[in-house]
C-alpha cells in the first residue's frame, strides 16, 4: 500500500479551540484513503480520547470535492494481483479504526461535504455527528467493481427503512442529503455555504450549540418518497427475483434499477444480498464487521474484484467481464464461501460492554 512516510501530508492532524481536527489532503483523489492515513487517524484518536484539551474531534476533506472517495482502489488492484496481504492489512486497520469511531468517548463531528463514497462513508457515517450539504453525494458503489460493502456498510444499509439499503447496495444509487438522513447516514443539514462558520462557532461554544445555530431542515428524501415499490421488490430472497420483481412492476424507476442491478457484478450482488441479510440480525456493529473482513478477504480471491476495478478504474473501459456472468450462474455454494472463517486471520472485533 502506500510508504507512511507521506501520511502527515494527506492526513493533517491538529488541535485548537478544544476541538481536535482531521483533515484528509489528498484532494486530487478526492481524499481516497490509503493505510498510512488509517494508521495516522487511529493514532490521532487514540491520543485524543484521553486528552483534557480535545472536548470533539472534527473530520474535513481539502478541496472542493468531498470529503472521500473510498479506499485506494487502484492500490488494491495492483495489490490483489500480488496476492493481496497488503489489502487485507489495510481493511484490518480500516475496520478497526470505523469501530473506534463508533465508540468514541468523545463528539465525532463527521462534514460529509461533496462526495462520500466507501470507505469515506466508513470515517464518517459511525460518528456520533454526522453533517450533511446540499453538495452530498453518499453511496457504497462497491458491487460495480466486484466488491462487496465493507466499513461497516452493510451495517448502515441493514438498518435503513424497510428495504432501501438492500436498493442502494445492489445498486449502487447516490444518496442525497436528504435521502442519507433518511437512511440513517446522517444527521443534520447545514448548507455548505455556512459550513466554515459551523467549524468556526465549534472553537468557541458546544457542539450541541453550534449545531442549533446552523443548521437547517432538511430537504426532502427522493428515496423514501419510493419504498413502496422498493420494499415490493427487494424483500425477495435472491437477486434473480428482486431483478424479476422489478422488471414486472411497471414503474419506471423500478425498470432502471433492475438495468442497474444487471449491470453489476452477480456474484458481488449475491454476496451482497446475504450480508446485509445477516447484517440485519447481528448483535453489533463489531460483528458485521467481522464478516466484512471475512468476506472483503474473499474478494481479494476472486476474479471479479481484479476485473471490475480494471475496467472501471484502470481500464476505464467501462465494460467488465464478470465471472459468472449471469446471476442465475451464482450458486449458494459460491456464496457461502466468501463466509468462511479465516481461522488466525480473523478480525476479532468484539462489542464495548456497557458501562454500569
Amino acid at each position: 500500500m502506500s510508504d507512511a512516510g507521506t501520511a502527515v501530508d494527506e492526513v493533517l492532524i491538529n488541535k485548537s479551540g478544544g476541538v481536535g481536527r482531521i483533515v484528509l489532503n489528498r484532494p486530487k483523489a478526492i481524499n481516497a484513503l490509503n493505510h498510512a492515513m488509517v494508521a495516522r487517524i487511529a493514532a490521532a484518536l487514540a491520543a485524543w480520547a484521553g486528552d483534557d484539551e480535545v472536548r470533539a474531534v472534527l473530520i474535513t476533506g481539502a478541496g472542493e470535492r468531498g470529503l472521500c472517495a473510498g479506499g485506494d482502489i487502484v492500490s488494491i488492484y495492483h495489490d490483489a494481483k500480488e496476492g493481496g496481504t497488503g489489502s487485507r492489512e489495510f481493511w484490518r486497520d480500516e475496520y478497526i479504526l470505523n469501530a473506534a469511531i463508533a465508540n468514541y468517548p468523545k463528539p465525532y463531528v463527521a462534514v460529509m461535504d461533496g462526495i462520500v463514497m466507501g470507505g469515506g462513508v466508513g470515517v464518517s457515517a459511525h460518528g456520533s455527528v454526522r453533517i450533511v450539504t446540499e453538495r452530498s453525494m453518499i453511496g457504497m458503489p462497491e458491487t460495480g467493481i466486484g466488491f462487496v460493502p465493507d466499513v461497516g456498510g452493510t451495517y448502515l444499509l441493514a438498518r435503513s427503512p424497510g428495504e432501501l439499503g438492500t436498493h442502494i447496495a445492489l445498486t449502487t444509487a447516490r444518496l442525497s442529503a436528504g435521502d442519507a438522513i433518511a437512511c440513517g447516514f446522517a444527521d443534520h443539514f447545514i448548507p455548505s455555504a455556512r459550513i466554515g462558520q459551523f467549524v468556526e462557532a465549534l472553537s468557541t461554544t458546544s457542539v450541541e450549540e453550534a449545531l442549533a445555530a446552523f443548521t437547517e431542515p432538511a430537504p426532502e428524501s427522493d428515496l423514501l418518497a419510493q419504498q413502496a415499490w422498493i420494499d415490493a421488490a427487494y424483500s425477495a430472497d435472491s437477486v434473480a427475483e428482486i431483478v424479476a420483481r422489478l422488471q414486472g412492476s411497471g414503474v419506471p424507476e423500478a425498470a432502471k434499477a433492475a438495468e442497474q442491478v444487471l449491470a453489476k457484478s452477480p456474484t458481488a450482488c449475491a454476496v451482497t444480498l446475504a450480508s446485509l441479510r445477516r447484517a440485519r440480525v447481528a448483535a453489533s456493529l463489531e460483528e458485521v464487521l467481522n464478516e466484512e473482513f471475512r468476506v472483503s478477504v474473499a474478494c481479494l480471491g476472486s476474479a471479479d474484484l481484479v476485473e471490475g476495478i480494471r475496467a472501471q478504474v484502470v481500464d476505464k473501459d467501462r465494460n467488465p467481464h464478470w465471472s459468472p456472468a449471469s446471476i442465475d450462474d451464482v450458486t449458494d455454494d459460491a456464496v457461502a464461501t466468501f463466509f468462511t472463517p479465516l481461522g488466525d486471520l480473523e478480525l476479532g472485533l468484539t462489542a464495548p460492554q456497557p458501562q454500569h
